[in-house]
């Protein structure tokens, strides 16, 4: 099996895993404050991570790889998980989940930008093409639609494509799951204290269903799922492996209609279907 296939086989593992994180979010922030779920699933899985790297006695990164590890920390271990869980308290994960349609164009820019790839010009009239399906789906919404929802979404797939790409440059060199291992530690000292100090009054409104998703998003959504994906994106290409995040809308849609029951409409799903003819369409012209 060549080093592409493998990307695509790792990306798309991680895109699965990714795939469940914001039906899991929306249920943990109908009993959990957003700061104390982001902080307190950074701080969890920066726990394991480092009892990982102690284990395998991992090499420590180099002076110059602590600035580019505290930009994956921004992007994916603070920026997103926040970001969104803010956004999920005003729209649904079914409304949120078509701005995933937005992330390959983001992590397709800074790979760019931070990794020197260079796709085709065809490449990106596609990417275009397919976010501004999603824009243009947003802009019409007048149910699940929330200005300030959509604007935490906004934001949250800018931060989120700057630590893909920056996550997966540094595992070309330091290896995938140490890459997320030593963002996640370098964080630590921030977020476990901070996941005490916001930590609940009293944990017995705490139902279940946020427990469950807060040990998902703070093992699969933090840690094992990046795990997968940066070596993905480290052996496939940033920009052509980062097009299969336009998957993820279809495996959340099914998780947000099954686990949360949320309403799926027909526009909505033609709209995932459209973008996801965009993407294959700008894989062909990636590289």
């Amino acid at each position: 099996m060549n080093k592409a296939t493998n990307g695509w086989m790792n990306g798309f593992l991680g895109v699965l895993i990714f795939s469940g994180s914001l039906p899991a979010t929306r249920l943990a922030v109908a009993d959990f404050d957003p700061l104390f779920l982001t902080v307190c699933r950074a701080a969890i899985a920066g726990v394991l991570a480092g009892a990982l790297l102690l284990t395998f006695r991992q090499q420590r990164p180099v002076r110059n790889d602590i600035v580019p590890l505290f930009v994956v920390a921004f992007g994916v271990v603070v920026g997103f998980p926040l970001l969104t869980a803010l956004a999920l308290q005003y729209v649904t994960s079914a409304h949120a989940i078509i701005f995933i349609g937005l992330l390959p164009l983001s992590t397709a820019i800074f790979g760019v930008l931070r990794g020197s790839e260079r796709p085709r010009p065809a490449f990106w009239i596609f990417s275009v093409a397919g976010s501004f399906l999603v824009a243009g789906f947003v802009l019409i919404q007048d149910g699940d639609s929330s200005p300030i929802g959509d604007a935490f979404m906004l934001a949250s797939i800018v931060v989120c494509g700057l630590g893909y790409a920056e996550g997966a440059r540094l595992s070309r060199r330091l290896g995938n799951w140490q890459v997320i291992s030593w963002a996640l530690v370098l964080s630590l000292p921030l977020m476990l204290p901070l996941s005490f100090y916001f930590t609940p009054d009293s944990w017995a409104d705490i139902g279940d269903p946020a427990l469950f998703s807060l040990a998902y998003v703070s093992l699969f959504s933090m840690l094992i799922g990046f795990v997968f994906w940066y070596r993905g994106l480290a052996q496939g290409g940033i920009a052509a492996v980062g097009q299969l995040q336009l998957l993820q809308p279809f495996f959340g849609l099914l998780l947000a209609s099954m686990i949360l029951n949320e309403k799926v409409s027909p526009a909505l799903v033609a709209v995932n279907i459209a973008v996801v003819l965009c993407v294959a369409a700008a894989r062909r012209f990636a590289r």
